[in-house]
């Protein structure tokens, strides 16, 4: 759901690029308390992970395809403020060098598919947590619902959006049936891809996973038809083998999103996503503007100088990997070493 440039019209994506900065700012500082040492880098392969598989569209429709947003998927994982960041990072290295989503749009999109998803599935899927069974069966259901009710939800508020500043006069029920309606098919696609990583996640190392901390009883998982406790989560340093297990999980899940952005790719659907489509039908899209960094070598998920589609897109996405996993996890290192920081000078401070 990248918008692009001249949907929206000019005050109403700077009001959404206003919002998103503050959310991105109010992101920065709780994300504090969500990052350490082992989930800093984590952190920044959730967004290269996202930003893997929002190249996969997938089929949901006649003529029509989606992709994942990620954000339900980054909060359960890494938590709702490292989210935010997460997403942002990945629509900023989309826009900037693949020329996906509008440069003045990045506010909106910012807003639609980075806060929006982010706080509507992590709210949905820490009230089911807290209602249901404390099993890993009952936490991969919850995603799977949270990351459902997110895709829509964030097509309604672009509806919303485009009610206030769009520019083109397009009657707001059937842009909102039209986005609601495919967005919901895309949000069944959103919703297993979610639950299918988390699940595999809880599998293997329960305690990484953000979502499930801190409520009231430990998660239980099956082991040898058993239940039992899934380990507790620390914000200690972790003896050595933890320590070579958390970076063979990076390490696999960094090969997996190579691998994703790299092969897979080539064989996603060419169809228009579910905004494309909806534009294109309802009349959208008639003052779409041509992207700032159309020009750009990586532009359209291709690079520019090489001929073979599949060699070309294979290492475009290869690129795209490494770039946001790059960016992404020097921010969240930055911001953890803010923390450490803060927490030196608050005992100095003590001290004295």
């Amino acid at each position: 759901m990248h918008v692009p440039d001249g949907f929206i019209d000019a005050p109403v994506s700077v009001a959404a690029g206003v919002l998103a900065a503050g959310a991105v700012a109010v992101s920065l500082r709780g994300a504090r308390r969500e990052l350490d040492e082992r989930t800093a880098p984590l952190a920044g392969l959730v967004a290269a992970f996202i930003f893997a598989v929002q190249m996969l569209n997938f089929p949901v429709a006649a003529g029509t395809s989606g992709h994942l947003m990620g954000g339900a998927l980054a909060a359960i994982l890494v938590g709702p403020y490292t989210a935010v960041l997460c997403l942002s990072v990945v629509l900023l290295m989309q826009g900037i060098f693949f020329a996906d989503g509008g440069l003045t749009a990045l506010g909106v999109n910012i807003t639609v598919m980075g806060v929006v998803t982010v706080v509507v599935a992590y709210g949905l899927f820490r009230l089911l947590s807290g209602l249901l069974p404390r099993t890993r069966r009952s936490a991969t259901a919850s995603a799977f619902v949270a990351a459902l009710v997110s895709v829509p939800a964030a097509a309604a508020v672009f509806t919303l959006l485009y009610w206030i500043g769009g520019t083109t006069d397009i009657p707001i029920g059937k842009v909102f049936t039209a986005m609601v309606g495919v967005h919901v098919l895309i949000g069944i696609g959103e919703a297993a891809i979610t639950a299918l990583t988390v699940g595999a996640v809880l599998a293997v190392r329960p305690d990484l996973v953000h979502g499930v901390q801190g409520l009231a009883a430990p998660l239980k998982l099956r082991v040898d038809g058993e239940l039992v406790d899934a380990p507790a989560a620390t914000r200690e340093p972790e003896p050595a083998a933890p320590a070579r297990s958390t970076r063979g999980f990076w390490i696999t899940g960094l090969v997996s999103a190579f691998l994703l952005a790299g092969f897979v790719s080539f064989y996603a659907s060419a169809n228009p996503d579910g905004l494309e489509r909806v534009a294109a039908d309802q009349g959208i899209d008639e003052k779409v503007e041509e992207h700032g960094a159309a020009d750009s070598p990586l532009a359209d998920y291709g690079v520019g100088d090489i001929a073979n589609a599949r060699l070309s897109g294979g290492l475009a996405g290869v690129i795209g990997v490494s770039g946001t996993v790059v960016v992404g996890t020097g921010i969240f290192w930055a911001v953890r070493r803010r923390k450490e920081e803060s927490t030196e000078a608050s005992r100095d401070h003590e001290n004295v």
